[in-house]
This record gives C-alpha cells, structure tokens and sequence, in this order.
C-alpha cells in the first residue's frame, strides 16, 4: 500500500509532496483525498491501523481479517489501473474473488524482494511521465466505478474494522473489552437480545465504555437512544456511568456527559477513559477560579482567561486569542494551563508550534513559571514522552502518533491523550497542512495569534467554531498603545540599488566585471547579461549590502533605556536572508542580539 501510494505521488502532478513523506502524512493531505474516493480511504486506513498495531503489539490476526486488508488493497491497485493504466483490460471492471485464496498456495514476500519505496527515487524516475499520467487519470476518473460499499449488512465485516480501533489503543478481547455483553433489565429485542456490542472495563470490573455499533449504511446517530439505554442499564447495575461510543467501524462519536456529542478519530484508550473519569470525578466550577497573578497581572491577560474558562464552562471546547506581539501571550496561556490544572479540568497538554524556536521559547516560559510542572520537549527530547506538558512541531508530533509508546509497549498518543492542545500562531494555514493532528486528538483546543483580528482568514475562525471576524477574546496593538504596555512602531525604509534593479553586467566596473565574471559563469561558461534582483536573496552575499543595512539600523533605530539598546526591530525581506548569513558568520552571541528580528 505505501509503496503504491508513493508511485501515486511520483506520477501526478496533482499530488504535492508534503513537508514529509511518512504514510500518514501522504494519506491524509487534502491532495490525495480529492482523487481517491472516501470508500477507499477507509479501506486504506484499515491496512494502516494493522501496521500499527503488528509493529507495536503481539496480536495475531484471523484469515478473515488478513483477506479484508487483501480485499482493501485489491480495490485500490484496481483504482490506480483503471486511471492510469492504459492496458486492454485496464477499465473493466473487478470484483475481489475471495475463492482464489483457498485455491492456491501462496508464499511470502522475501525481505530483498520488496518494493523500493523511496519517494525521491521514485519521483526522479517518473517524471517524463509526469503530465501524460495526471491528463490520463484526470479523463479516466470520470468513469471508474468504485467498489461496492464495504458489506454494511455484513456484521462480521463491521466487526472487523471496530477490532481494529480496538486493538489500536490496546483493549485485550476477552480480558477488558468483552463483546455481546449481556445487559440485565434491557427488553429483549430482534436486533440485540438484550446484548451490548461492547463494553470496555476498568481494572476495578466495572464498565468504563459501551459501544454501540450501526451499519455502515446507517447514520451512528440512530444508535443514540440504544447506547444511552444500555448507558443507564450499567449505571443501575455497577453505580457509575460509562461512556457511550457510536461507530460503524468508519464513524465514531462519543458521549461522555461533558460536552455535547462529538465525532471522535477512535475509540479512547483504558487510559484515557480512567483519566477522564477521574477528571470529571474531580473537576471544579470554573466560575470563581482565581487566577494567580505572580503569572498574568494584566487586565487583558485575565479577561481572556476569563473569556475562555466561560466558553468551557458552556460545554464548547474551543477558543481563539488575538493578542498583540509583546502583550504577554504565552504569560496569559501559562496561567490558563495552571488554572485548568489547578480546577482538575486538564491534565496532559500539547503546545503545537510550526518553529523549532517557538517550541523552546514557550518551554523556557513554562518552566520559569510552572516549575512544578513535568514538561518535554519534543524537537530536543524524543525519548522522554510521557510529561504533563508536551512542546512539540506539527510535524515532529505527526511523526509520533503512530510511533511512540509507553512503558509497556501500548499507544501513548492516542486520541484522548491530551485534554487540551494550544496552537501558537494560529492565524497561519495549519488546519489544511496539519489537520490530521487536530481531528485526531479530541482536546480542547485554544489558538493563539498577533495577527489583527480583521486579517485573519475565514477558515481560522471556522477551525475554532467562530463568527467571522470575533475571536474568543481581541486584544490588540492600538488598544496596547492606548493603555501604555507597548508603544507604537516607526518604518524606515531604505532603497539599495542592486536590491531594486538587480546586477546588471554592462554597467559594472572593469573590476566590479571581472568579479562578476567569476561568480556567475555557469557551466557552459556563459555570464549572464543580468542577475534578477528577486535572485539576490537566494545565492547573493553581498557585504556591502548588509553593512548598510546595520548602519540604517544603528543610526536611525529607536534606541530604549536612554540610548543604550535598540529598541525591537524587525528586519523585513529583502535583505533578510543575506543579513541571517552575516549574523551567523560573525558567530556573534544571540543573547547580546535578542532585539532584532529578521524575517
């Protein structure tokens, strides 16, 4: 499957390469999705929870569920001939015949015999082919008939795909998930006997979950009123309610009698229903928490604090904060983690940012100010994953979804694993990038942003749940001025000529010709008549440039603490790039530095 989800990649021109190449990550882009149908996805995503679970675990696997995930494969390779296949055969249209399985003896894949599967090699040896196939499969597509639906009807089919979610985050059969579990006081019925699908027990015997599992064919919700009986019958009996999970195997929700119902990724470990049970077992009214003011003193800080604990109090799990630069962002989150933790409404957290340096930035924030706190960070400490609060890239969390595992070998970042995850920069295109982080964790969810409330895009507030233009809280920089926490900015700019017009061979000196000569000579020993001036911060290094640059900044800067520093500057493109080159050549100390930014 990856190796043809790769080729997929190497051949059409509408498939983008990601920022990394991991199967995950080439599944879930919006990319691929637009050309393979959802049926198919699912059939895919069957294949993959069964890697994940063979490589972490002992589990075996039944005949029946090895010829599904064959069956699966089947109906994607006969996708990818039916586009891009130009055979005689290629466009009939195939069924899985599962008899061919008892018919013959089939051996397995030696190890030297599979596939490459490098995306690099494989684009490199595509790419004459690049637009005859994405024109084929673009003209092919509008006539391929998919397969029929997964056999809806068929239970033995669904049952498969929920063991698999199961067996995903560790449930053991027979030992904590017990399947036709019989409910007392339930009326017998044609479509139940009186039974529960499944019901997932704690280490103390008593039930944790129940699952109530529809035909593909039918909408999870009209299991609602099924589950809530069977949610009431254990209550009876046990004294304590479980949880309710709704799936077909393809669609999961969940209702936990905390916040409405809501779609899940997966069923929720052992771990972290017990979690959530003792949260909600513990968890205090956030009406009159009292905010610690050694960490956010401000007004502001606290009325958005204030603003966020009200939407979770009104069972919404998502918020978003426009903060100006400078105004104490990162104070103001770290006092709402140390609320919500304090309240017993959070335990673990995930700090996502798209920069190594804002990673570690807000780590040395947290652990200034929250030193009691268990904290990793992941961009420096890959093998230390199980602290209260996690820092992580998106992508160096992509990464570990599926990889990393706790003590005993089981899933660690399973979808219920964090209760609340914050995204630094939240005004940036991450939902589309990275948004199999953010509908894979069931979290609470609070963005950050210095970005003006009206720039924002659309799909930032539609992400956080929100009215267009209205976030969860607006704090920005004219109101800062007016209460005198920040100042206000001046813009010097400066004209450079090659920066404008670019290098241009006939008008340079016979000195500045000859140096000219030597740098762009290309190989075939032809100098260009002119060097674009948008090539410049590419492969330029001009020194002279820069100098200028430092004397505008030191001689017209805002100077603070009586002349003695410069005040914040940011330094825009176009000299950005060549300026980062001579900072780090001079090898200078980033501490004595720290006030001036380049973009």
């Amino acid at each position: 499957m990856e190796f043809a989800i790769k080729w997929m990649y190497s051949v059409d021109n509408e498939l983008k390469t990601p920022y990394q190449d991991n199967l995950a990550t080439l599944m879930s882009t919006s990319d691929f999705r637009d050309i393979v149908s959802e049926d198919i996805i699912k059939r895919l995503e069957l294949i993959r929870k069964y890697g994940n679970t063979a490589t972490h675990s002992t589990v075996k696997y039944s005949k029946d569920e090895a010829a599904l995930a064959l069956e699966n494969l089947f109906y994607f390779c006969d996708f990818i001939d039916y586009c891009y296949g130009t055979s005689e055969d290629s466009g009939v249209e195939r069924t899985f015949n599962k008899d061919l399985l008892e018919q013959k003896t089939f051996g397995l894949i030696a190890p030297e015999s599979k596939p490459d599967i490098a995306l690099e090699k494989l684009i490199a040896e595509n790419e004459a082919l690049k637009s005859q196939l994405t024109a084929r499969r673009q003209e092919q597509e509008k006539t391929f008939v998919g397969p029929k639906p997964i056999e809806e009807s068929e239970y033995s089919t669904r049952k498969i795909y929920i063991n698999a979610m199961l067996r995903d985050v560790s449930w053991v059969e027979g030992k904590n998930w017990i399947n036709e579990y019989p409910i007392k006081g339930m009326p017998l019925t044609s479509s139940d006997s009186g039974a529960a699908d499944y019901v997932l027990f704690g280490d103390d015997g008593i039930p944790l979950a129940v699952i109530e599992a529809k035909k593909t064919s039918i909408e999870i919700s009209q299991g609602r009123e099924q589950g809530k009986l069977y949610a009431d019958s254990l209550e009876k009996e046990f004294g304590r309610r479980p949880v309710i999970f709704l799936t077909n195997g393809f669609d999961t929700s969940i209702i936990d009698g905390d916040y409405p119902e809501r779609k899940v990724s997966n069923i929720y470990s052992k771990r972290d229903l017990e979690k959530q049970l003792n949260l909600k077992n513990a968890k205090i009214s956030l009406k009159y928490a009292k905010i610690d003011d050694r960490i956010s003193d401000r007004y502001y800080q606290k009325a958005a604090i204030e603003s966020v604990c009200e939407v979770f109090q009104n069972k919404k799990r998502k918020a978003l904060l426009v903060m100006a630069t400078g105004s104490g962002k990162t104070r103001t989150i770290i006092s709402l983690v140390d609320l919500l933790i304090k309240n017993k409404w959070i335990k673990n957290v995930l700090f996502l940012a798209d920069r190594n340096s804002l990673v570690t930035q807000a780590e040395r924030a947290f652990l200034t100010l929250l030193p009691s706190t268990t904290i990793t960070n992941l961009v420096t400490e890959k093998n230390k994953l199980n602290s209260r609060c996690v820092f992580s890239t998106y992508q160096t969390m992509i990464n570990l979804i599926d990889d990393a595992t706790d003590e005993y070998g089981n899933k660690l970042f399973s979808c219920g694993h964090f209760d609340l995850i914050i995204v630094d920069e939240a005004h940036r295109s991450i939902y589309k990038k990275y948004r199999e982080i953010f509908t894979y964790f069931d979290s609470l969810l609070v963005g950050l942003t210095a970005t003006p409330k009206n720039e924002i895009d659309f799909n930032t507030y539609r992400m956080f749940d929100l009215e267009n233009g209205i976030p969860t809280y607006g704090y920005e920089l004219a109101q800062a001025v007016t209460d005198k926490y920040l100042v206000s900015y001046k813009s010097v700019e400066s004209k450079l000529k090659f920066l404008e017009e670019g290098i241009v061979y006939d008008q340079l000196s016979d000195t500045e010709k000859e140096e000219y000569e030597e740098k762009f000579t290309d190989e075939n020993d032809e100098i260009p008549d002119k060097i674009q001036n948008t090539a410049l911060n590419n492969w330029v290094f001009n020194i002279d440039t820069i100098r200028e640059v430092l004397h505008l900044l030191m001689t017209r800067g805002i100077r603070v603490d009586e002349g003695s520093k410069i005040g914040k500057t940011i330094i825009l493109p176009k000299v950005g790039a060549m300026l980062k080159k001579y900072i780090k050549s001079l090898d200078w100390n980033i501490p004595t530095c720290h006030r001036v930014f380049v973009k």
